[in-house]
């Protein structure tokens, strides 16, 4: 839920920003001043004509993960003071569980002053999402998703029954997320990619209206989903996936989607969609569900653009990459309250910069382009908006969880928590709620009420008037000429649905001015009329407008026979070879009729298909007939270098049997780039296909002398499990000048079986180069390492203190390898000047029993030494040195993270941290790091069937393949039939008790200078 990032400076457009003239200048206040509810407002900047109030405040409620107005006005909130109880247990909580809360403004003041208790229970402990009307809530809180309903009007849940389970794990983030019901009036949600899974209320798996069991299996769908059902339920789409942690999506009244989604931390991934459905967002590889960072021969030079495989075909674009993050909750205002600027676009809670903020999008072909705007943005690191919502009168209300960092599953402040209201002009100082809607009686409250701005108020409109059949209809009408084309759609999707209208409606909508309503028109005919949109779809298909012809490619998805192809055929013709957007529309529309698609494309172009357009049709095509045109392609004398390799790399997505035979035609050919072309092939190929070729086993030999040295020539030999260049391998460990290399090609050679030759350098070996080889064997878990690494560490008179440190640490860097170093301690055979940091070490230990009996030894010897560490309050108060703080980062850290470039990428990066944490939460992630392990960095203790174990991060699981993180960065993988077992560890890999091998004063300074990575700018 809670991760944080700087933004992107050069996607960034800033409102004129004007901060109120304050009659208390926040800047000036203490901190513990600073923190008090009645000055949080005199921290914000506000967009101008804007202005912020205080709704609510602790102790009325705490820690808010999710708000929603209803259409009364009021404000329910979902709180978590029990978030992560078990992860937490310094922490009070609630025996009686979290709290859905129902907050009231009844005089008007823009203050709540009524608070009513909905439900408590410990089975909504920290549920992330709320949607209510009509005294109905939706709660979303994994594993399950909850309809509580107050059935005397009394304001408190009567009734409680299950619309989903099997959501993710408990209080899971990365699980089920909001509920929200669209303009159609079906329910929009989504969850990140620890949902796993969707099963009904009996514990069946769902099956989607595509006929696919709904889970990340990869058959089809992976990670993160967005989805669409009727009001109970039934009648599920997954509408995209391959999301990473998508937290709310937002409908707005034609039925786009929109939503933000979070990447792996540290990465300046974070990214805002325009969620076209049916698409694939790249957070895996969509085949073989591996990990984004595992190299491909199509790698993106930039690290938050990898981290999206958008150099694949059939990868959806991202509208906007915002850099680093804690993306939350989402909302479209379409009300007319705040500056022109805010109107219809996207409103979005970012809480790892402590902002509000808006990303106005502007049509770009068939897709988007947006920019970024601030609505509200406080000087309180604190402030962290958790969701955003609009509200009757056209306000927007702001939830503030507010505590000192996001991430993981730790959280510092358990007393505090915010509602704001953010409002402009007059009109804006007083909140009526009951004067802000016109009703809900009579059929002209109801036409009113469907144009409100609030979406609790159109979707109780829009279902009063759909019950009343035939009869809404004149009414609607009259929205339905209304100069305000949102409105118009929201009449449309009622008018559409009616019974026997949907003909006379859709009909009109394909033939309206406004592009908006003809798109409208084709979502709305996929709902009503499925069995005759090939028929509809070629009256749009000369659409001047490539957002009509975008939606008319989609609509075709589930469109089979002649028909459907040669309209496909004939939007596919119109395609200009440039735009993204509509190439991934027009996938969309053929992947399940891919070869009749292709078919009737290629029949209609002819022999002009080989122009830049329709190289991009073929490249992104999954027909099984686009294999000879790839070829042709390929073996083009002009081909250029970037274009040969994503020609090759779209053979990954061929799933039919020929294209090992077509890759293997293709070696050794004529051509100006022959290397290339024999190297990608290799690349390509399947491994079982190489190994029964004598022609590729020659043509591996060939290539492979000019890798030597390169990440290339590593991965071949992976890849291809070639086992004869161990000689070559340890040249490469010991004399490569990159060290991630290094440790590469030395965990490659024990892997291969050529630990002998590492050992046989460590005869003779200087001290430089005994210690590169011992770290470079540190990852391998084996005894009869061990007993060297034993050997070193005794021998002072042989050995420098360096080698001996090496070899300690070497011990400290496997499951078994600390259980060894634990026994040479109750054995008191480690020597004395290095037992403290020994012990300091294993006082992080992965095994229960080993980190017990180390912690004690370490007290025991702290106590000796008089090394004790004052509490955090009083090292937060403490002002550090940055240029020493770096040389400890780059001594003690640098090995597991990376700050810019500094550093090796294993844990978590830090480039940001000092935005997402401020210097007691820093204080508290160094000394309890295994109190809020970020998702994805847990650590896994991995046995194989050979005996062997192995401790790291998993990278990527596939359906044949597990590959394996291990410190130092280095990157393993495993055939899965060989992994004999996998568990989570219950501890971070972060070294529990590592600032005890700090002096006090390098503490502190380490701290000074992780507080001042922010970006350069933050907005």
């Amino acid at each position: 839920m809670k991760n944080i990032f700087p933004l992107c400076t050069l996607l960034v457009l800033l409102v004129a920003c004007a901060p109120k003239k304050p009659s208390i200048d926040f800047d000036k206040l203490e901190e513990p001043a600073k923190r008090l509810a009645e000055n949080a407002v005199y921290g914000m900047e506000v967009a101008e004509g804007c202005d912020v109030q205080l709704f609510a405040s602790e102790p009325m409620l705490i820690n808010p993960t999710n708000l929603h107005v209803d259409e009364r006005g009021r404000v329910w909130v979902c709180e978590a003071l029990n978030y992560r109880n078990t992860h937490n247990p310094e922490n009070p909580s609630r025996e009686k569980g979290d709290r859905i809360l129902i907050l009231e403004d009844t005089d008007g003041d823009a203050k709540a002053d009524k608070s009513t208790v909905f439900y408590q229970g410990t089975d909504v402990n920290a549920a992330l999402g709320i949607w209510a009307t009509d005294n109905h809530a939706i709660v979303s809180c994994s594993p399950y998703v909850f309809l509580l309903s107050d059935t005397n009007g009394d304001d408190k849940a009567d009734t409680k029954d299950t619309l989903f389970t099997g959501l993710g794990g408990e209080q899971s983030d990365h699980a089920i997320h909001s509920f929200i019901q669209g303009p159609d009036g079906k329910l929009y949600f989504n969850f990140g990619n620890n949902g796993q899974q969707i099963m009904d209320r009996h514990g069946k798996p769902v099956i989607d209206m595509s006929g696919n069991t709904v889970n990340n299996k990869g058959t089809p769908y992976r990670q993160g989903m967005v989805f669409r059902c009727d009001p109970d339920g039934s009648n599920l789409e997954v509408l995209a996936h391959n999301f990473r942690n998508n937290y709310e999506v937002a409908p707005d009244s034609y039925g786009t989607l929109w939503q933000s989604d979070n990447d792996d931390d540290g990465n300046m991934g974070v990214r805002i969609n325009y969620v076209m459905e049916y698409g694939n967002y790249g957070y895996t590889d969509q085949v073989t569900g591996a990990w984004w960072g595992e190299r491909r021969i199509n790698l993106e030079p930039e690290i938050p653009k990898r981290h999206w495989h958008l150099n694949d075909p059939g990868v959806v674009p991202n509208l906007l990459q915002t850099g680093s993050g804690s993306p939350c909750g989402m909302a479209v205002y379409e009300g007319e309250m705040l500056p022109k600027i805010f109107w219809n676009q996207p409103l979005h809670a970012e809480a790892g910069h402590n902002v509000v903020r808006a990303y106005p999008a502007q049509v770009d072909g068939a897709g988007y382009k947006a920019e970024v705007v601030n609505l509200v943005k406080s000087k309180d690191q604190w402030f962290r908006p958790s969701d955003v919502c609009v509200a009757p009168d056209g306000s927007v209300f702001i939830s503030d969880w507010y505590d000192p960092a996001v991430g993981g599953h730790k959280f510092g402040d358990t007393g505090r928590g915010r509602i704001f209201r953010v409002s402009a002009g007059k009109k804006g100082k007083k909140y009526l709620p009951a004067a802000a809607v016109a009703g809900f009686e009579t059929a002209d409250q109801l036409l009113e009420s469907l144009q409100n701005p609030n979406l609790a108020v159109q979707a109780k409109a829009a279902n009063a008037l759909r019950s009343k059949g035939s009869s809404a209809e004149a009414g609607l009408k009259k929205l339905w000429t209304d100069e305000n084309p949102r409105v118009r759609a929201r009449a449309l999707w009622i008018l559409g649905k009616m019974k026997g209208k949907a003909q006379t409606y859709v009909q009109a909508a394909l033939k309206d001015k406004d592009a908006d309503i003809r798109t409208v028109g084709l979502r709305l005919a996929r709902q009503v009329l499925p069995n005759q949109l090939a028929q509809l779809v070629k009256s749009v298909v000369s659409d001047p407008s490539a957002q009509v012809r975008r939606e008319a490619a989609i609509a075709l998805r589930f469109a089979k026979g002649p028909e459907a192809d040669q309209a496909w055929a004939e939007l596919a013709s119109q395609y200009d070879g440039k735009d993204r957007w509509y190439l991934e529309a027009l996938g969309i529309g053929s992947d399940l009729e891919a070869d009749t698609r292709l078919a009737a494309w290629k029949a209609k172009v002819g022999a002009k298909w080989n122009n830049e357009a329709g190289k991009n049709i073929v490249w992104r095509s999954r027909s099984k007939d686009a294999l000879p045109l790839l070829k042709e392609m390929i073996q083009d004398p002009q081909v250029r270098p970037f274009d040969l390799r994503q020609y090759f790399r779209a053979l990954h997505f061929q799933t039919d049997p020929l294209r090992n035979g077509l890759i293997a035609s293709l070696v050794n050919a004529d051509h100006p780039l022959k290397d290339s072309i024999n190297l990608l092939a290799l690349f390509e190929i399947d491994p079982a296909y190489f190994q029964q070729s004598a022609e590729l086993k020659s043509l591996a030999d060939q290539v492979l002398p000019s890798l030597e040295g390169k990440v290339e020539y590593l991965d071949l030999l992976e890849r291809l499990q070639l086992k004869n260049q161990n000689p070559n391998l340890l040249n490469m460990a010991l004399q490569s000048k990159d060290e991630a290399l290094r440790g590469q090609a030395a965990s490659l050679l024990v892997a291969n079986g050529g630990m002998a030759l590492l050992l046989q350098q460590l005869k003779g070996a200087d001290d430089a180069k005994a210690q590169q080889i011992l770290y470079a064997l540190a990852p391998v878990n084996n005894l009869g390492l061990f007993k060297v690494y034993q050997q070193y560490l005794s021998d002072a008179n042989n050995n420098s203190l360096a080698l001996r440190r090496a070899a300690l640490n070497c011990l400290n860097s496997t499951w078994d390898g600390q259980i060894y170093l634990l026994d040479l301690f109750e054995k008191n055979q480690v020597p004395e000047e290095l037992a403290m940091q020994g012990l300091v070490s294993l006082s992080g230990a992965w095994n229960t029993d080993v980190r017990k009996k180390s912690r004690e030894m370490l007290t025991k010897k702290q106590k000796e030494t008089g090394n004790a560490l004052p509490a955090v309050a009083v090292l937060e108060g403490r002002s550090g040195k940055v240029a020493s703080g770096k040389a400890v980062f780059l001594q003690h850290c640098a090995n597991c993270h990376k700050v810019g470039n500094n550093g090796v990428n294993f844990g978590p990066a830090l480039t940001e941290i000092g935005a997402k944490l401020d210097k007691g939460a820093l204080y508290n992630a160094i000394i309890f790091p295994s109190s809020g392990i970020n998702y994805g960095y847990e650590g896994f203790n991995v046995a194989l069937k050979d005996g062997s174990t192995l401790q790291g991060i998993i990278e990527s699981k596939t359906a044949s393949q597990l590959t394996l993180r291990i410190m130092g960065g280095t990157s393993r993988s495993y055939p899965l039939s060989d992994v004999q077992k996998m568990e989570e560890m219950p501890l971070s890999l972060m070294t529990e008790g590592l600032h005890r091998g700090f002096t006090e004063q390098q503490l502190v300074d380490l701290v000074e200078y992780l507080a001042t990575l922010k970006p350069k700018e933050s907005i």
